[in-house]
Order: C-alpha cells, then structure tokens, then sequence
C-alpha cells in the first residue's frame, strides 16, 4: 500500500498526468510476453544455423574420402612374370645356372622404388633359390605348397625349416638365405623398398660386404 501511495503522489509531479501512472493491464503483460518468445524462438534458430554450419564442417567429411582408396586384388586377376630387370644384382654361383623359374606378381606399390610394396612369388615344385641377401627386411608369408628356408651364405637342403600354408617368417636385412620349393609354392613378400635381389660368388661370399651391390 506505501508503494502504490507514493507512486501515486511522485506522478502527478514528474509528469503531470495522472492517466500515465496506471498499473499495467494484462494486454500489456501479454505483448511483452510474445514479443520475449520471439526473440526466444529467433535465438533458436541462429542456434541451430550455426549447429548445422558446424556439422558440414566436421572432421568426419574430411575423413569420408580415405574410404576410397581402399583396395583390394582378387587372386585371378593377378598378372604373373619374371622379376624387374633392376630387382637382380650380382650372379648367382654356378650350380644354379638353371635360369629361374619362379614368377613373380606385383600385388601392392612399386617394388623398384622407395615405399611399402607387396608382390608373390609362385615358384614350380623343385625350384632352388640360391644364397642371397636384401637391404631391407623381408617378410614372407607362405600361401600354397611349402617353402624351405635355410640361413647362411651356403645352400644346405639339410638345414631348411619347412614354412606351410599360412606360416610367417622374417628375415632381417643383410641376412644370408636360401630356399626351395616343395609343390607349386606361393609366397606373398611385403616390405619397403627398393627390393632387391643380391646374389655373390660363394668364394667371395666372406670378404664382401653385405652392403655393397
């Protein structure tokens, strides 16, 4: 009651009109009250415009496009040969003057330069691969047949391991191997290169150095 008193008494003064000084009917509570859910609802959707710019932008579309790249190889349509002229370095000693047999299949990257690279060697039932070494690691995964895998600088058929289908074998740069198969043999061999094939002379195999090409 002491306020409504005193604002009553203060209007007359400030403004001299007595009809400005009413308490707000409830048409004026009301027109405020939509023009506050206006600016509430325009609020919202600047929120959601810029929710939605956000969205376009987000990493997932930058990831989206990696999907594509992927690739796969079907085993029948793989193109079978003999190795790259630059993949051979050195001679192989003279008991393997037989000229190589195996083929080999370019599965993944270019073997002859530097990156990853995956390729296959299908090697006929018999076939000896003589001493030789890489500069960098070999890993080989036997898909058919069986492969014999010995180490050192001399061919020993008694001191190969036997790898069947679905066994793994790393063999580290530099090292000494030799191998043969058993049956028609596919090798899937993955790495990075450049892929190399180095063969030496069995005399010469102590004082070269592992190394050079």
């Amino acid at each position: 009651m002491k306020i409504r008193q005193i604002r009553e008494n203060l209007c007359p003064i400030a403004r001299g009109e007595s009809d400005i000084c009413e308490e707000p009917t409830r048409l004026d509570w009301f027109s405020k009250e939509v023009v506050v859910k206006k600016h509430s609802v325009t609020l919202i959707l600047v929120a959601m415009l810029c929710a939605l710019c956000l969205a376009q932008d987000s990493p997932q579309k930058k990831v989206f496009p990696h999907r594509s790249q992927m690739k796969a190889v079907s085993a029948d349509t793989l193109k079978w040969g003999p190795p790259g002229a630059d993949w051979m370095q050195g001679t192989p000693p003279p008991e393997f003057s037989e000229p190589m047999r195996s083929e080999f299949a370019i599965i993944q990257g270019d073997p002859s330069k530097t990156g990853p690279f995956v390729i296959r060697i299908k090697s006929p039932d018999g076939e000896k691969v003589p001493p030789h070494w890489h500069p960098q690691d070999e890993n080989l995964t036997v898909l058919q047949g069986s492969l014999f895998l010995g180490t050192g600088e001399k061919f020993d058929q008694s001191a190969g391991q036997e790898l069947k289908p679905g066994s793994y074998a790393l063999v580290r740069k530099k090292m000494w191997h030799f191998a043969w198969a058993k049956g028609e043999t596919i090798v899937q061999v993955h790495g990075v290169g450049p892929f190399k094939i180095n063969f030496v002379k069995q005399e010469e195999a102590a004082k070269k150095p592992a190394g050079s090409q």
